[in-house]
Formats: C-alpha cells, sequence, structure tokens
C-alpha cells in the first residue's frame, strides 16, 4: 500500500466522517436541547419543592414532570401546578 493509496483512504475517511457529523448534527442538537431543558424543569420542580413548608404544594420531581416543564416552560408548570390542584 502506497503513500498515494493512504492519502485516498484518509481523504475519504475524513469526508464520511464530516459527513455522517452533518446528517446527524440537527437531531444530536435537538436532543441536547430537550435534556437542557428536562434539566432545567428539575431544577424549576426541585426550586418549587423548597417552598413547600411556605406554599403546603408541592409536585413529584420524577421526568414526565421535568419534561413537561422543561418542554412547555412556565405554561407547563402551570399546567402540572393545575391538574394537582384539581385531581387532589
Amino acid at each position: 500500500m502506497g503513500l498515494t493509496d493512504k492519502i485516498g483512504i484518509a481523504i475519504l475517511c475524513a469526508f464520511v466522517l464530516f459527513s455522517v457529523v452533518r446528517l446527524f448534527a440537527a437531531p444530536l442538537k435537538l436532543a441536547a436541547k430537550v435534556l437542557l431543558n428536562t434539566a432545567l424543569g428539575f431544577l424549576a420542580l426541585f426550586l418549587l419543592g423548597l417552598t413547600e413548608p411556605v406554599t403546603g404544594f408541592s409536585l413529584g420531581l420524577n421526568f414526565f414532570n421535568a419534561l413537561t416543564v422543561g418542554i412547555l416552560g412556565v405554561p407547563g408548570l402551570v399546567l402540572l401546578v393545575l391538574l394537582q390542584m384539581l385531581f387532589v
């Protein structure tokens, strides 16, 4: 295997790697955004839980609630609070 073959294979590998990264960049960016929003949802639910001694109100700190708050934001938190008030 000569030097030109190795250079050709390296260029081909670089092109394939670039294509794969470019192909999956948008879905990975979306997944990272959802994970970040979910983490912020967990934080919002945790802070709401810290106010429980004062307000007497708490929501469960679980993945579903965090995902709801993470995707919908403040309206999602209000939705969960309203659902908690209606059904409990």
